[in-house]
């Protein structure tokens, strides 16, 4: 039985803790960068799977803002589900992700090659914010 997609998600890091549960750090919802093109240091997709059994493959990608050139692709992931009660959770680490130009970028995941989800994720330039300096005791 092929499982359902329970949600898919972007995020800066991805830790586990002893009891199992993963903490998700710095949830996107777009990314923010000052210059293009622009390499971002490290992007996570968390995607959760249940309602299934058997094992399948997924595979996960980010697609430039033409929605067909791949930016970054996952190796495929086998994705064990022993019982339709069961869950799966997979985490992917996709390091130095270049983005070379403002625009919503895609991202796709697959289930046995068949497309699962879409969704955009924004990446636009940020201007830093200039940092305010304390006011000086000189003089007082």
């Amino acid at each position: 039985m092929i499982p359902d997609l329970q949600s898919s998600l972007l995020c800066d890091d991805v830790r586990q803790e002893r009891n199992g549960k993963f903490i998700l750090i710095g949830l996107f919802d777009a990314v923010g960068v000052p210059v293009f093109p622009a390499v971002f240091q490290k992007i996570c997709i968390v995607n959760r799977w249940c309602s299934g059994k058997g094992i399948f493959e997924q595979q996960s990608r980010i697609l430039g803002c033409d929605g067909t050139t791949p930016v970054v692709e996952g190796k495929p992931l086998k994705i064990h589900l022993p019982d339709d009660q069961a869950t799966a959770t997979s985490v992917e680490f996709f390091l130095n992700v270049r983005f070379e130009k403002e625009g919503s970028y895609w991202v796709e995941i697959l289930l046995e090659n068949d497309l699962k989800i879409r969704y955009p994720i924004k990446v636009a330039r940020v201007i830093p914010q200039k940092q305010k300096m304390p006011p000086s005791d000189a003089g007082q």
